[in-house]
């Protein structure tokens, strides 16, 4: 489903557009629709017949993104593995901190080598509502502030949908526009598109390597573009929107750790307007990768600060539950149901029922 079909249903019902802003941010914002400072009921602002439509659209809603399962970390973190209209899943993690990862694409067509999400190809695309719904899920459970697009699929495989999303939640959902981080492995598309939308989210690119060739080894299918050309395309958008670009490197032992590599980064970085993420791989059973030991990934993160790149060693959410994209929907697929099952109440979306109000301020 498509959020521009929730405006077209609520038009023919005699909706304008306030009414329209007014239901969407409801549902967005995970809160009843009598909400907010002047605490209107509906009947003193919708027409009668958008009100009678509403409990058919919200039993709509609820069923794009309903809870199949969930499995806190120790970490404070949480992944959700959540079923869609059709009965396909997908993977959110609940960050600490208020940040939600959400997935724009049931599998990827990218395939990179050391994760599992692209194994089995891509099924299908998100639209743009489904990659809403995720938010709505997670917002009936825990406050949200961030969204980053850095669950199962790319991004910019799925542009048009991913970006209404974004549009959305940076105006009607009440998110930061720097707090929504759109991460690809990098497609000459996003720098063209991203700058157009009213909405400008950060940009976080997949760069794990600074060496081409590799990178094509790592990523197979992802767009060939050399790594000097996508850090020039990155220091272009980062310096137009004011946001730093984010580059993520999993660091593989024995694959990209090595002090050649980290020359590399410095000689691409230096001055850029950049940090790093240094992500210790989360290891993926059935795959020949490894983590390096901690005590090396803070020696390359200390090398690259004191040459002056701005790096940060991500603690990877998750460890413990799966944490690697697309571990729990396989484990889940192959089990058949997954551990730590619970109903399918999981989002409460309260478009007419006052007592069904969402996420805390």
């Amino acid at each position: 489903m498509l959020i521009e079909q929730i405006r077209q249903h609520l038009r023919d019902h005699g909706a304008k557009s306030c009414h329209e802003q007014r239901v969407l941010r409801a549902w967005l914002q995970a809160r009843a629709l009598d909400s907010g400072a002047r605490r209107q009921r509906p009947e003193d602002f919708l027409p009668l017949e958008v009100r009678n439509a509403l409990p058919a659209l919200n039993i709509e809603l609820q069923g794009l993104a309903r809870l199949r399962s969930e499995h806190p970390g120790a970490d404070g973190s949480a992944r959700l593995l959540v079923e869609l209209a059709d009965g396909q899943t997908v993977e959110n993690v609940l960050l600490p901190r208020a940040g939600l990862c959400v997935s724009t694409q049931v599998g990827c067509a990218v395939g990179c080598v050391f994760c599992m999400t692209g194994r089995n190809g891509l099924l299908r695309q998100l639209g743009s509502a489904e990659i809403i719904a995720q938010v709505v899920l997670a917002r009936s459970r825990r406050a949200v502030r961030k969204v980053v697009f850095m669950g199962m699929g790319e991004p910019a495989h799925n542009m048009d949908n991913v970006l209404e999303a974004i549009e959305l939640l940076g105006t009607a959902g009440a998110i930061g526009h720097k707090n929504l981080v759109f991460s690809t492995v990098g497609d000459r598309r996003v720098f063209e598109r991203l700058p157009l939308g009213n909405v400008k989210p950060a940009l976080a690119l997949s760069l794990h390597t600074t060496d081409a060739e590799l990178r094509a080894k790592l990523l197979p299918r992802a767009p060939r573009i050399d790594p000097v050309e996508l850090v020039d395309l990155g220091e272009h958008y980062a310096r137009s929107t004011g946001y730093p670009i984010q580059y993520q490197w999993t660091l593989l032992e024995g694959v990209n750790d090595s002090e050649d590599e980290m020359e590399g980064i410095v000689k691409l970085l230096a001055g850029k307007y950049a940090m790093m993420n240094f992500i210790p791989y989360n290891t993926v059973n059935g795959l020949d990768f490894k983590r390096p030991a901690l005590a090396r990934a803070v020696e390359l993160a200390g090398q690259l600060h004191q040459r002056g790149i701005v790096t940060r060693l991500r603690d990877s959410a998750g460890q413990d539950i799966d944490g690697g994209c697309g571990q729990l929907r396989a484990r889940t697929n192959a089990l058949g149901s997954p551990k730590n099952k619970v109903g399918a109440q999981g989002n409460k979306i309260a478009l007419t029922n006052p007592q069904l109000s969402g996420a805390p301020d």
